[in-house]
């Protein structure tokens, strides 16, 4: 018998750009990650009800930028506009942008890098280090349950 799993690893590409409203942690890169993130998401979702115009508050959208001294990671929700701001919140406009993409769990993530980041160099792709792009985890929440979907998304040019 096959044992299923959620973690698939399959690549491909979108395009795709977000509104996103949440709240954000910088912390020393890598010595402060992944505690930084799980602080943030946990944060944030105490505070979730607080955006009124979210389009789904089971999905949640981490953007993330690094120096390799230090990195900046969000807890979000994407929105339908940018005009409801709670407090302590911020705003975040992503700019339509080709993205290479994996399907891993929260279990899986360094495996589901590793195996996006091989799939990209088998097949041409850089990754967008300009200002206008930054990578994206996506979090698929389930109540109570150890292991969810989580995508990455990563700008390629």
């Amino acid at each position: 018998m096959e044992v299923k799993t959620i973690a698939s690893f399959e690549c491909g590409i979108i395009e795709k750009e977000y509104q996103l409203v949440g709240q954000s942690i910088t912390a020393n890169f890598p010595k402060g990650f992944p505690d930084a993130a799980i602080k943030v998401q946990m944060d944030f979702e105490r505070r979730m009800d607080e955006i009124a115009n979210s389009k789904s508050k089971q999905v949640l959208f981490s953007p993330y930028m690094s120096n390799g001294i230090f990195a900046t990671y969000f807890a979000s929700l994407e929105v339908d506009e940018l005009n409801e701001i709670p407090d302590g919140m911020m705003g975040l406009e992503l700019p339509l942008m080709k993205y290479a993409k994996i399907c891993c769990s929260n279990r899986t993530i360094d495996q589901g890098y590793s195996k996006l980041f091989a799939w990209m160099g088998e097949n041409g792709y850089k990754q967008n280090q300009f200002n206008d792009s930054c990578p994206i985890e996506i979090f698929y929440l389930e109540n109570g349950a150890k292991e969810e979907v989580v995508e990455i998304l990563i700008p390629i040019h």
